[in-house]
């Protein structure tokens, strides 16, 4: 089972992509910090000061302006990201990102799903804010 979200962002791959990528970027929309640039077999701390919390993901796959896959979850099978971009002309991208490794034998499957997709949708719109429009507060105003 997966889930797949898409957003399209005005800007090129190359911008997206690095503010991913870049430790220097990622907290003006998603987690507060990456302990390091995002490299194919590195395993990354992300910060979330928010909420006091930390997780390690494991990058598994990077093409330059075009994908990034990664490993992370609580157990070792955990759940795989893949961050597509399509850049349709210079200044036009779409960006899709499905997740897998949800278990529908799970009591609370449905749930995780709703949660997960409205995380994706949260963490795109505020990389959209940020890289169309420089809005760099929206990242904590998620409330659960």
């Amino acid at each position: 089972m997966n889930n797949v979200t898409k957003f399209k962002i005005f800007k090129p791959a190359k911008e997206i992509f690095e503010a991913f990528v870049d430790p220097s970027k990622i907290g003006k929309f998603w987690f507060s910090s990456s302990s390091e640039r995002w490299e194919e077999g590195k395993v990354i701390t992300l910060k979330y000061d928010l909420y006091n919390a930390e997780g390690k993901i494991k990058i598994i796959e990077i093409q330059d302006n075009k994908k990034i896959v990664f490993a992370w979850g609580e157990t070792e099978e955990g759940h795989v990201v893949t961050i597509s971009l399509t850049e349709i002309d210079h200044n036009n991208t779409i960006i899709e990102i499905i997740e897998e490794g949800f278990n529908e034998n799970t009591p609370d499957f449905v749930h995780q799903l709703i949660d997960n997709k409205e995380g994706w949708v949260f963490m795109l719109s505020c990389l959209k804010s940020y890289l169309e429009f420089g809005v760099t507060t929206l990242r904590g105003a998620l409330i659960k």
